[in-house]
């Protein structure tokens, strides 16, 4: 999905020549992560607020060229890969250039959120399963076997961690009965790690366990 569209250019880049004041001015007005910074219509960097509320107010800019940050992504980027820049650089605005490097506008976070909420993903009916399994023992296409065979289909899929050797997956799947799945992923040493009401695995072992302590209680 491309994002043209969604380019937005109703706060204006500062001049590499502005005071550090004009960008901290800014910064009180706005709720922006970061400045950005031009020379002539070329992206230069983005100043963070963090950095603009320490330097000194009265000097230009370009005296702090040195702490401008090259984050950028250009016209063609997917959305995917700029929400992924969004949060590598822990910023909320993300400026889009052409190939020549010129400045065309920015993102904004919540716009690209709101892409990845329309997706099949949150917007179509399904069941949302989180799975974990030894990281070299995984495999998708045994994941979609396993789902497909059992009458489902994958809306979405993406990893949630990846610690100790052991990868955690968030699914989202779409059928009617569940059970089937959860007890094919278990076949096939998936720990699923959501709760179902529909799992019969859990309600067996909570039905022992009941039993148990009636017994125990005798």
């Amino acid at each position: 999905m491309y994002m043209e569209n969604y380019i937005l250019t109703d706060i204006s880049p500062l001049p590499i020549q502005s005071l550090v004041k004009e960008a901290q001015i800014l910064f009180s007005q706005l709720t922006v992560s970061h400045v950005i910074i031009v020379d002539n219509g070329k992206f230069i960097g983005l100043l963070s607020e963090t950095d603009a509320l320490c330097f000194d107010a009265d000097k230009p800019l370009s005296y702090y060229s040195y702490a401008l940050e090259r984050i950028f992504v250009s016209e063609q980027t997917l959305w995917l890969d700029a929400l992924e820049t969004f949060s590598k650089n822990k910023s909320n605005i993300l400026p889009v250039l052409n190939a020549n490097e010129d400045y065309l506008g920015y993102y904004e976070l919540n716009d690209i959120i709101g892409l990845f909420s329309s997706t099949p993903f949150f917007s179509e009916p399904g069941h949302l399963l989180v799975i974990e399994k030894a990281h070299v023992d995984f495999s998708f296409s045994e994941l979609t076997q396993i789902i497909e065979s059992n009458g489902g289909e994958v809306l979405g899929l993406f990893m949630s961690r990846l610690e100790s050797g052991i990868i955690q997956l968030v699914l989202k799947i779409s059928l009617k009965e569940l059970n089937a799945i959860l007890q094919g992923l278990r076949q096939y040493d998936y720990a699923v790690k959501s709760v179902h009401n529909e799992d019969d695995h859990i309600n067996k072992l909570k039905d022992r366990a009941a039993y148990l302590d009636r017994y125990l209680n005798i």
